[in-house]
């Protein structure tokens, strides 16, 4: 019999050989998809370094991990947008039996809202500051300590316009340019904002919603604006306390002296009748 001439039994048994190594160079070729070569002795090369810790490898605390640029970036806090009011509200959401509120529009000013700002700290009290946005721009530092103070910074429109008479356009013009000025001194926009004469509509309430904030009016008005005597404003405010209650008064627009002098006068009184002022919150 000559060397090339292989029985069939033999010949059966050499494909079934021939198939059964064909299938194990499959397998190892899916197992490892990269297709690292084999040196001649059957031993794989070394890897090369890796960029990062090991495959499968547990990555301690101080372990190096790839991250996105910003991953350590805190969020900001900005809620979903509230809904379109019909009107503002006038008193505490969710009112406490001792709780109201103390609010200064048109500031920051640099003659009057340190005082008022020293007197609140002074009692350990927070207020709601409804700011135009020109005065902000201009008075970033006040702005910052009615923030690092606790107080509610809330947005009053750029220059302080009659609202009704204002196109749409020119009312998100006002608001958003004050919110902007409020978003890049603090580093968070306002949640609340303020019609200059209390004067809303439905463009007001849209534009506000669309820009993350609730419109908050008032229930007592002390007049402050009109110069009544201090007298008068400390009057006004210990005659419309009651739980729940916003009182409006001015840090700016004109001369705010009565006002600050009676904030002196009120405040430890409401206090020394068991009324707690504070703030609203949104969540």
């Amino acid at each position: 019999m000559k060397h090339d001439q292989i029985p069939v039994e033999r010949r059966v048994v050499l494909r079934l050989a021939l198939a059964l190594g064909a299938a194990a160079a499959v397998h190892m070729i899916a197992a490892d998809p990269a297709g690292t070569p084999v040196r001649p002795g059957g031993e794989p090369p070394a890897p090369a370094p890796a960029a990062g810790p090991p495959a499968g490898a547990q990555a301690g605390p101080g372990s190096y991990r790839l991250r996105p640029m910003t991953s350590n970036t805190p969020a900001r806090f900005r809620p979903a947008p509230p809904p379109v009011r019909t009107r503002p509200f006038e008193k505490l959401p969710e009112p406490g039996s001792d709780a109201m509120v103390l609010s200064f529009d048109d500031g920051p000013d640099p003659r009057y809202t340190p005082d008022i700002l020293a007197t609140l700290r002074r009692y350990g009290v927070r207020a709601m500051f409804f700011v135009c946005g020109e005065m902000a721009a201009d008075n970033p530092d006040l702005l910052r300590e009615m923030a690092d103070d606790g107080h509610v910074v809330g947005n009053h429109t750029w220059s302080h316009p009659l609202v009704p008479k204002l196109s749409r356009g020119a009312i998100r013009e006002e608001l958003g340019s004050t919110s902007e000025v409020i978003e890049r001194t603090l580093g968070a926009p306002p949640l609340w904002y303020r019609a200059p004469y209390g004067a809303w509509n439905r463009n007001s309430f849209e534009i506000g919603a669309a820009l993350g904030m609730e419109p908050m009016a008032w229930t007592v008005d002390t007049l402050d604006w009109t110069t009544p005597g201090t007298d008068t404003i400390v009057r006004r405010v210990e005659k419309g306390a009651a739980p729940g209650v916003v009182v409006l008064s001015h840090d700016a627009g004109g001369n705010r002296s009565q006002s600050v002098a009676a904030l002196r006068r009120y405040l430890p009184a409401l206090i020394g009748r068991g009324y707690r002022p504070t703030v609203p919150h949104r969540s």
